[in-house]
Formats: structure tokens, C-alpha cells, sequence
């Protein structure tokens, strides 16, 4: 991961600069800064795609500037494209396309990019600031407003929040331009449905997902995997493996007493012939790192912050251990496929319309989790489920083959794979079980009685109330929220309220996310 910032016009270069030190861990490598128009741009840089000085950030053609925390897939294509239009290039950082592009097709470049990005570009010529996020926002972007107006625009709410009056999410798939927000590609608008066959869907799904896994494996720093032992990670391990011609390196983590997921990663590890590491975690660490965590997440969403614990300390302990830079992980499957709650789902155009729904807020749930558990502890996140191509034609299958027809969630991607001898056929139809219940059971035991002892009933009753966006409903919510405040006061915006279940679908009006407490959770925890 890269962080970037971009100040649109006169600022107090003393608060800029606190704020920039914000996410100093985003990209440990190099820092830089520089003035544009009434402007700054400043860049912390982790080196993944050419790592001499070269391609340090910002970049600077003519009299434009960009700066770009991404990776371009495919952009080697798009640099020979632009060399035989008289471009050269100093750097084999794949950034360093951005700004010939944006020369070359204005804002309708953004269109033409397969990636995961957020950039912003400053327009010498006609002294203008554009920035643009990925369709996904698997890159996050943050943006606000000074007193005076002037539009900030920043990696992460904690380099911005203490310059601007409200802070908010930059909307995913969407450029800036002239004080406007144009939308250049909604990926989870409703769309026609393909016509193909089960057969030809499976076909698919296959060769899409490995597509995605394959261009991601392309980095001049070292890859490791997330390995829970589910379906979507050791997919993705089990993919990569067959890509590589050593053993990768996966890692994996649990609590010491109850760690469900340890020995189902170690079997895919076994079987894929990995080059596997466990780490434990204990209630202590738990506790202890609660605050830390929220502070870096940036939201008050329950799951969201389950889930943050094991991954932070996951990501903290290969940092510390090894000389990993690049992650790959299994987040957006659940998203696109299903939850264990969309087994509720009263009918197919339900389905997809949670589906899409899901796909629009990732990127203040899933994606937001794992870009700042990875980004602090100075790794970069890669996404194969998240591959444009791949999340285009998956909410393009009609939903009518998604639903749950087969007693097993995610059907059609199990059997996408059931072929090729990826995977062992107990862990290739295993049920599902929550990452933050995966890890132990007894760390969300642990947060909810930490949160208990905090609060008396009347106390919990009188704080609660006067949060009047996304109440919180239990103590264990309210203690996020409080703790959320300390850092980001009067942002609860930033969220747009808590993931949950669909609660207007029968068997889905639960008061706690965990697919723990749905009645279809069956054998997952097991």
C-alpha cells in the first residue's frame, strides 16, 4: 500500500503535515511532498512494482502531476501503447502511466483502467485537481471540505479529520472534476443477465477467478497469502499454488484455545504443498488492541471490527517475521456468491438485489478491513475476487443459479473448482463459518464481556441515545462507538450504518451479525 494526499489550495503547511504523518505505515519506504498550483500533493510510498528511486511518486510530466496509491494490472499493454505515441518513462513503477494517460484521453481514462486504485492529478494547464477511485474502492480515497471551502483529499479519514468539517468516503467508480463527481463505472448496477448455460457459468467462473489470481501474483516484491482454511482464501492459496513453481507462503492465525480455523488451513496447506505458518492470539492481545484497531479502521461496525482483530494481528506478525510485502486475501466472494443469510432470501430478484447492495458498501466493510489491517503493518492487499472482470460477469449470472437450490452456500463456485484437484472435497464443501468467529469462538465472547463490564444498563441506555445516526443497539456497539469518537468526532457519516443481516427476510431479524446466531449456521464452527 502507498498513501496520498492531496491539498486543492492554500493550506497551513503545519497541519498538512501532521496529518500526512498520520499513515506514515501506509508507505514506510519513502515520503515526499510537493507544491501544485495553490496546492500540495504528498506521498508515503511502499515499493511493490519497480522499487529503484525512479518510482517514487508524485510524478510530474510537462506541467501535470499525479499521485496514485494502486496496481494497474495489465499495464505494460497500455505503456507500450502510449511509447509508440512518443511517451517515455523513467520508472517501471506501472503508476507512472497515469498522467500519459490523462494527457492523452482526459477523464476517460478512468474506463480504460483495470485496477485497484485511488489517484489524484493536477492539471497544470488549466490549474484543476482531478482524483478518481477504483470501481470497488478497494483503494481507499477520503474527501472533505476546509472552512474555506478547498477540498482535501486524502488515503485515510485520519490524515484529513482535524482539517475539514466532515470527512466522507470518495464514492467508488467515480471521478472529480470541476467541484462534480461524475460516475464512470457503477459495477453493481443492475444489469442484464448472460444467457449462459450452468455448464458455461462454471466454465466461467473457473477461468475468470484464475485470471485474477494470475495477475496478481505479478509483483517485484515478495507474496504471501491469507490462508483461514475456508472455501474463498484457500482458493485462492490453492490457485496460486499451481501458478508458482515453489511453494508459496501462506499464514494463518487463531486463539490458543479455540483457534476453529488452524486446522483447516493446515490441511490446505498440506495439501497444496504451502509453505505454512501459524500464529496464535490470546484474550489479552485481543483486549489490549481493541482501541488501536478501531483507531485504525475508522468505523464503529461491529462485524467490521470482529473481523479487524485476527487480521491486524495476522498482518502485525508477518511484519514482524518475515519479508512479505504483498498479500493476497479471499475478501468480495461472500459479496457476490452469498452469505450463510442470503440462504433467506425469499426469491431470486432479492438475491441480487442484496448481492448489489453488498457490492455498493464494500468498500466501508470487507475491503475497508482488510486495506487497514494490511496497509498499517506496511503489506499491500491484493483482491482476486475483487477482479473487475470477474465481479462484472458473477452478478451478470442470473440469480435463479446462485440461490441456495443445492443445500450447499456458494454452489456455483465450489463447483467451479471441483475439477483440477485444487482442493480436498471436505474443505472444497465445507460450510461457511464467519472469519471473526473462525479465528474462536471465545474472541467474540471475550469483546462482548469486555464490553458488559463496561456498562450498566441505565448507563448504556443514557449514553446510547445520543447517537442518533446508527444508534447503537448493544453494549458491546456502543463501546466501538465511544471509542471510535475519541479519534473521529462528530464522523459517524463516514459509515452508513452497521452491517447486519437482511432483517425484513424471515429468519434473518437477528440483534448480532454473526452468522453464529443464524439458525442455518449447522457445522461451521466446528
Amino acid at each position: 500500500m502507498c498513501g496520498i494526499m492531496g491539498y486543492c489550495g492554500k493550506y497551513d503547511e503545519k497541519a498538512f503535515m501532521e496529518g500526512f504523518k498520520e499513515t506514515i505505515s501506509r508507505g514506510p519506504d519513502m515520503s515526499r511532498t510537493i507544491k501544485v498550483g495553490d496546492g500540495i500533493f504528498a506521498f508515503h510510498r511502499l515499493s511493490i512494482m519497480g522499487l529503484t528511486e525512479e518510482g517514487m511518486q508524485p510524478f510530474k510530466h510537462k506541467d501535470n502531476y499525479s499521485i496514485t496509491n494502486g496496481e494497474i494490472y495489465g499495464f505494460q499493454k497500455l505503456k507500450d501503447e502510449l511509447i509508440k505515441k512518443g511517451y517515455t518513462f523513467k520508472s517501471d513503477s506501472d503508476c507512472e502511466i497515469i498522467l500519459p494517460l490523462y494527457e492523452e484521453y482526459g477523464t476517460d481514462m478512468f474506463k480504460m483502467l483495470d485496477a485497484e486504485y485511488a489517484c489524484i492529478i493536477y492539471d497544470g494547464k488549466t490549474n484543476e485537481f482531478i482524483a478518481a477511485r477504483d470501481p470497488i474502492g478497494i483503494r481507499p480515497l477520503y474527501y472533505g471540505y476546509d472552512k474555506n471551502g478547498t477540498i482535501v483529499f486524502a488515503s485515510e479519514p485520519k490524515n484529513i479529520v482535524k482539517l475539514v468539517e466532515k470527512v466522507m468516503p470518495f464514492p467508488p467508480g467515480h471521478y472529480y472534476k470541476a467541484g462534480k463527481f461524475v460516475c464512470y463505472n457503477n459495477i453493481s448496477a443492475r444489469q442484464s443477465y448472460v444467457k449462459d448455460d450452468f455448464d458455461t457459468v462454471i466454465k466461467n467462473i473457473h477461468e475468470k477467478l484464475v485470471a485474477g489470481v494470475h495477475k496478481r501474483l505479478i509483483a517485484d516484491a515478495k507474496v504471501g497469502f491469507l490462508l483461514s482454511g475456508g472455501l474463498d482464501s484457500s482458493l485462492v492459496c490453492a490457485i496460486a499454488q499451481k501458478e508458482s513453481k515453489k511453494p508459496i507462503k501462506t499464514f494463518a492465525i487463531g486463539m490458543v484455545e479455540d483457534a476453529i480455523d488452524l486446522k483447516y488451513a493446515k490441511q490446505v496447506a498440506d495439501y497444496i504443498g504451502s509453505d505454512h505458518t501459524e500464529f496464535y492470539m490470546t484474550k489479552e492481545e485481543v483486549i489490549s488492541s481493541l482501541e488501536e484497531v478501531i483507531r485504525i479502521l475508522g468505523t464503529f461496525d461491529i462485524t467490521t471490527i470482529r473481523a479487524s482483530m485476527g487480521m491486524y494481528l495476522l498482518c502485525k506478525k508477518i511484519h514482524e517475521t518475515s519479508d512479505i510485502r504483498v498479500l493476497l486475501t479471499g475478501e468480495i466472494s461472500d459479496e457476490l456468491f452469498g452469505y450463510k443469510y442470503t440462504d433467506f432470501a425469499p426469491n431470486a430478484e432479492e438475491f441480487q438485489a442484496e448481492s448489489e447492495k453488498r457490492v455498493r458498501e464494500l468498500h466501508m466493510y470487507d475491503v475497508l478491513r482488510a486495506d487497514r489491517c494490511i496497509s498499517v503493518n506496511s503489506l499491500e492487499a491484493r483482491v482476486p475476487f475483487g477482479d473487475l472482470d470477474f465481479v462484472k460477469y458473477v452478478l451478470a449470472i442470473n440469480p435463479e443459479l446462485k440461490l441456495n437450490k443445492y443445500n450447499k452456500g456458494k454452489y456455483l463456485l465450489r463447483k467451479a473448482f471441483e475439477d483440477g484437484d485444487y482442493l480436498p472435497t471436505d474443505i472444497l464443501y465445507r460450510e461457511k463459518a464467519a472469519f471473526s468467529d473462525a479465528v474462536g469462538h471465545s474472541m467474540v465472547d471475550y469483546l462482548k464481556e469486555y464490553a458488559e463490564s463496561k456498562y450498566t444498563d441505565e448507563e448504556f441506555e443514557g449514553k446510547r441515545v445520543k447517537y442518533t445516526h446508527a444508534t447503537p443497539f448493544t453494549k458491546e456497539s456502543l463501546l466501538y462507538r465511544e471509542i471510535f469518537e475519541k479519534t473521529y468526532n462528530g464522523q459517524g457519516d463516514m459509515i452508513v450504518d452497521f452491517w447486519m443481516p437482511n432483517k425484513n427476510w424471515e429468519g434473518c431479524n437477528v440483534n448480532d451479525p454473526s452468522a453464529r446466531v443464524l439458525s442455518n449456521y449447522g457445522n461451521s464452527g466446528k
